[in-house]
């Protein structure tokens, strides 16, 4: 829910307006399968690097429940892809990833992340600004959720 607030601005309410938008209760976000059947025709993805035991898309892939010891910490792992998909917790962490992702396509590997549209981050002006990006319109459904996500969806393509 979107709520509007005034902030403490005596007299003249008018002057600020703040919006406000109350934390999600989790940072992962399954990929919805239609949008990666989608970009996988294209791009035909060989790792899922930020994954799970339940969600992973590709048969290479990390994430923090995998059997492989090796594989559980995809955001320190060379990733071994040359074509990687990449849906990262979207928490404060997402920095760090999408500068993994923008250093693995400096290898020579092509890196597809799904971001949420966040625009006004460091992370979006520093990393995302320097690959191919396409904002999605409206707002997706992520997993077996039954509603829309609380934030519209963006796609990054690091390529070399």
């Amino acid at each position: 829910m979107l709520r509007l607030f005034y902030d403490d601005c005596g007299d003249d309410r008018s002057a600020i307006v703040t919006a406000y938008m109350p934390p999600s209760q989790t940072d992962n976000w399954s990929t919805p399968r239609d949008l990666w059947d989608k970009l996988n025709e294209v791009h035909r993805f060989d790792l899922d690097a930020a994954a799970s035991q339940k969600n992973h898309l590709c048969d290479k892939w990390f994430g923090l429940d995998h059997d492989d010891e090796d594989r559980r910490d995809g955001l320190s792992a060379t990733w071994d892809g040359n074509s990687v998909w990449l849906n990262p917790p979207y928490g404060r962490v997402i920095k760090d990833w999408t500068k993994a992702a923008f250093n693995h396509s400096r290898t020579g590997a092509t890196v597809v992340m799904l971001l949420p549209s966040r625009t006004d981050t460091r992370w979006f002006h520093e990393d995302c600004m320097q690959g191919d990006i396409e904002f999605l319109k409206g707002r997706l459904k992520f997993g077996n959720s039954p509603t829309a996500a609380p934030f519209p969806s963006m796609l990054v393509r690091f390529t070399s």
